[in-house]
């Protein structure tokens, strides 16, 4: 899995959101905190699979929203 990849993981699952604007500091805090929470990647992609199953309405937009981000 590459590093762009998990963190798009982790800043799926984190408490930050679009309406936040948050700063790129914002963003890499948000996905350390995430992964260590989780206790690395695996989890991570648990934690994001189970959002799309809980809110399929909402996860292909936070997920765009996370790889967006990330590009910026």
């Amino acid at each position: 899995m590459t590093t762009n990849l998990i963190d798009a993981e982790a800043l799926f699952v984190s408490v930050l959101q679009p309406s936040d604007l948050p700063t790129a500091e914002q963003v890499r805090d948000a996905i350390a905190a995430v992964l260590i929470s989780c206790g690395g990647a695996e989890e991570c992609a648990r934690r994001l699979a189970a959002e799309f199953g809980e809110h399929p309405e909402t996860a292909v937009a936070r997920m765009q929203w996370a790889i967006q981000t990330l590009a910026a």
